[in-house]
């Protein structure tokens, strides 16, 4: 007999579930969605070749991109430990729980509510002399206060704005993920460069401060001139003022860096890399990634999916500004009990109490509020095509600048080396001539200047070399997936 009765309950309840569903569910006024055209050409500069077997850059997970496993472990230190990564996740959750508000809305709040009153005279003595001298009333009753009922779709809307902005801020916690990785990877990389032009100015340094004890010694026996000394004392002061600046670089880029991690750099992330026979050199290789298409970029770039999330929202807040040119209907109800005293309320004596208050609101004369509404949601979905197409143009030009340096970086790096090596053997021939009195001091001095600079510039290019291949991995979507 219990379950029949239950299931006798549950079968009157049904047309009332049914019922609210179907007022809830009301009807949209959203424009149809619509996905822009992307503003760029359908192929890249130069229609680029694609490496044969590799696999796209969002598909290859981090620690197969970078697999120097110093640098992993840095990477894994900071997807753990960066702040700025922590309140991309923090954001996130906000963004669903605001969701989570404004979705509630389309649901009827139920309340308990309790009310009590005493007051004198009791204005009933009027009629009764037996009546009591001081008026009392308590009431109970569980209700609905103004729940909306959506036949239009205003809550809906908003609902599936809120919707779409927490989707975007997910694709943005994506978007800083892959950011930080790429950050990681060339800080690290610049430390290497730090070191290996660190050993190159100390090395540079130790040649010149030889040769001026030879040019100082040749002076004081009347062989050289206080020219060719003075050149030589500023040749050694310069190396030891790029010495100290560069010290000063390398501390500067390892803070970054450790900013970065939001930790110290381990001494592990640095082992090899300082030394003559560290810097660069040592990085691990990286892999070449595919440019793929451009129409690629939509689905692969975050930071392009959470700008059309964004086009989305501000498409829905076009529905609820639409649905506010319609009537709004709400409902207040509440069933309960009223007695004069309180434990009446409980044990049966007292009265049974229930209100229904539908009410309608038309709106008739606004001042041109919901026009103007209107007109501001409508021009925020043109400013969200624009800023969707403009994030679209700049992933664009950032692939197309990292596939111009692929292609040119490589030979550049090359050259500069082989100059380096040319100025190697132009300093070593110039130093024998100067010792055997055939060549001056001056052509000594130029030869260290340029032999220098030389290396210096061999390995900034190498640096740029290595860092373009991280950019055109991040800007390829590659650095959110991981194993």
């Amino acid at each position: 007999m219990a379950d029949h009765s239950k299931t006798m309950k549950t079968l009157r309840l049904a047309p009332l579930t049914l019922a609210v569903a179907v007022l809830a569910s009301g009807c949209s006024l959203i424009p149809t969605y619509e996905r822009p055209a992307a503003p760029v050409p359908t192929t890249f500069p130069g229609d680029p070749a694609q490496p044969a077997g590799a696999t796209a850059a969002v598909d290859l997970p981090w620690q197969d991109f970078f697999t120097d496993p110093r640098l992993a472990g840095l990477i894994e230190t900071a997807l753990r430990n960066n702040r700025d990564l922590r309140v991309a996740v923090l954001n996130i959750e906000q963004a669903r729980a605001q969701f989570d508000v404004q979705r509630g809305a389309l649901f009827p709040t139920v309340g308990l509510s309790t009310s009590g009153s005493r007051s004198e005279p009791n204005s009933a003595r009027n009629f009764s002399a037996s009546a009591p001298k001081v008026s009392e009333s308590y009431s109970v009753g569980l209700g609905i206060t103004a729940w909306e009922i959506d036949f239009f779709g205003r809550i809906q809307s908003l609902s599936a704005a809120a919707q779409a902005r927490a989707l975007a801020t997910e694709e943005s916690r994506r978007a800083t993920q892959i950011a930080l990785v790429a950050q990681v990877a060339n800080g690290w990389l610049t430390l290497a460069a730090d070191e290996e032009l660190l050993a190159i100015t100390r090395q540079t340094l130790s040649t010149r401060e030889e040769t001026l004890k030879l040019t100082k010694l040749r002076f004081d026996n009347g062989v050289a001139s206080e020219l060719d000394y003075q050149s030589a004392v500023s040749l050694a002061e310069s190396a030891r003022a790029t010495y100290a600046q560069q010290q000063r670089l390398r501390q500067q880029d390892e803070n970054a860096l450790a900013l970065l991690l939001g930790a110290p750099v381990p001494a592990s992330a640095l082992a090899g890399l300082a030394g003559d026979n560290g810097g660069l050199a040592t990085v691990r290789a990286m892999p070449d990634v595919p440019a793929g298409l451009p129409s690629d970029l939509l689905t692969e770039r975050p930071d392009i999916r959470a700008a059309e999330q964004q086009l989305v929202a501000a498409n829905a807040n076009i529905g609820a500004a639409r649905a506010a040119f319609f009537p709004r209907i709400s409902l207040t109800t509440s069933v309960g009990r009223v007695s004069p005293e309180f434990s009446g309320l409980w044990n049966g004596d007292g009265t049974k109490a229930w209100s229904f208050a539908p009410s309608l609101t038309l709106p008739i004369f606004t001042g041109g509020a919901n026009t103007a509404n209107l007109a501001s949601a409508r021009i925020g979905r043109d400013i969200a095509v624009a800023q969707y197409e403009k994030s679209i143009q700049t992933a664009f030009r950032e692939v197309a600048d990292a596939l111009a340096g692929r292609e040119t970086l490589g030979e550049q790096a090359r050259a500069a080396r082989a100059q380096a090596e040319a100025e190697g053997t132009r300093l070593r021939l110039s130093d024998l001539r100067y010792r055997n009195g055939v060549a001056s001091a001056l052509d000594l001095l130029d030869a260290q200047r340029s032999q220098f600079t030389a290396r210096q510039t061999a390995v900034t290019t190498q640096l740029a070399l290595l860092q373009n291949q991280v950019t055109l991995y991040k800007t390829l979507g590659g650095g959110w997936a991981s194993r």
